[in-house]
């Protein structure tokens, strides 16, 4: 059996800097680093620089405009405001002195919720059936679901490639290997997956999400994550997508990308089998985009 310890984005190299593995490689270029690598990395680092005890991290925002390569990357960031009720931050990441990424991280203080009632979707989504007494790890096995499958769940991509609603369950790999993910790090993971339950449809996935942004109500309660496809939008090779965030407890915050057509680099998952500890940590092929090149972090 594999040390779990195994099953993460990265470790730490020299001056702290973010040495990928093997997970954080992109399905659109060997070369190149994934989405979910690279907005861990971010998240992980404004979390630990500038997370605040009473503040909840309300929404990380990511922009991927540059290709992120399969090499070392350092992520330096600075605060932006310190508030009484919220506090901003900035996380650059860079490599070879150049920066290829950045986010935004805005945290807001918890506090007593206001009276009245508010209307409310009750929309529900739960573990697949035979994981709800099953405690998930990193490096586990990844579900996928969509409307108008033949098995509702599977652990396989390919019989999901159709155009129906999709939705993904799994326990998103750690960020460094021997840390465990925190549940802020976690949502972020799983929220890149945005653009893969928006944008995949009956040829796979050819658009290239060019942003993440993540808003969170609340944390995590439970290891494992689900995110389930709200709206695609699109038009002249330019989409919009949002998903949804669960957890076993419920909602607790959305995904939004804007992308662009990489359709010369379609990605078919129809061919693709088991998911179970992939190289691109289960979260789909990887996000952030050059419009120039049409290539892929």
């Amino acid at each position: 059996m594999a040390d779990r310890s195994e099953f993460a984005f990265f470790t730490l190299g020299e001056g702290g800097a973010y040495v990928p593995t093997r997970y954080a490689r992109s399905a659109w270029s060997e070369g190149l680093l994934n989405g979910p690598s690279v907005v861990a990395a971010a998240a992980r680092s404004l979390e630990i620089e500038h997370g605040v005890e009473g503040f909840q991290p309300s929404r990380l925002t990511v922009d991927l405009f540059a290709q992120v390569r399969f090499e070392p990357m350092a992520v330096r960031t600075e605060t932006v405001r310190s508030g009484n009720r919220i506090v901003v931050s900035d996380a650059f990441v860079e490599q070879g002195g150049r920066t290829v990424a950045r986010a935004t991280l805005v945290q807001l203080r918890r506090g007593e919720q206001p009276p009245g009632e508010v209307w409310l979707s009750g929309r529900e989504m739960g573990p697949p059936p035979g994981v709800e007494s099953v405690t998930l790890g990193a490096g586990t096995r990844a579900w996928f679901g969509s409307d108008g499958a033949e098995e509702p769940w599977s652990p396989s991509m390919g019989p999901h490639q159709g155009a129906g609603r999709k939705r993904f369950w799994i326990h998103p790999l750690d960020v460094v290997s021997g840390q465990d993910a925190t549940p802020f790090q976690r949502a972020v993971t799983t929220g890149e997956s945005t653009s893969l339950m928006a944008h995949w449809g009956t040829e796979g996935i050819g658009f290239i999400n060019a942003d993440l942004t993540v808003a969170l109500a609340r944390l995590p309660r439970s290891g494992d994550i689900g995110i389930e496809a709200d709206e695609h939008i699109s038009d002249s090779g330019v989409a919009v997508g949002t998903a949804t965030l669960f957890d076993r407890d419920g909602m607790f915050g959305t995904g939004t990308v804007v992308a662009v057509s990489n359709a010369g680099r379609q990605i078919d998952f129809s061919k693709r089998g088991l998911v179970k500890g992939r190289s691109d940590g289960g979260s789909g092929p990887g996000s952030g985009a050059d419009p120039e090149k049409g290539t892929r972090v």
